[in-house]
């Protein structure tokens, strides 16, 4: 059963960064779109980024576009966001998702991935 583990989540103040990885251990990320989503406290999960697999196109939600930057590193098999800038809106649980898109295609809908974490805690508070 594939699974993905995600990590780097805590407490930060406003202003803060964090830098989230993402790793499946025995499954290739390579050859999977990536995407990042978060649960807020009493809100849906969102879809906030994507990378895909050809070319390394990214994709951002506008709230955190110029702050978060996804990335993937095919050598180590883990995908990260780095988020900078952090306010209290991004407490979240955050997840990462593999899975097939049509050239990035609808990249923020859920049903379009395959392979899920379990979630990291992102709080940011002072």
């Amino acid at each position: 059963q594939v699974q993905l583990v995600e990590s780097g989540g805590g407490l930060v103040q406003p202003g803060g960064s964090l830098r989230l990885s993402c790793v499946a251990p025995g499954f290739s990320l390579e050859a999977y779109d990536i995407g990042w989503f978060r649960q807020a406290p009493g809100k849906g999960r969102e879809g906030i980024s994507c990378v895909t697999k050809s070319q390394g196109i990214t994709y951002y939600t506008p709230s955190v576009k110029g702050r978060f930057t996804i990335s993937r590193d095919n050598a180590k098999n883990t995908v990260y966001l780095q988020m900078n800038n952090l306010n209290s809106e991004d407490t979240a649980v955050y997840y990462c998702a593999a899975g097939s898109l049509y050239w990035g295609t609808n990249w923020y809908r859920q049903d379009g991935y395959d392979y899920w974490g379990l979630g990291t805690q992102v709080t940011v508070s002072s």
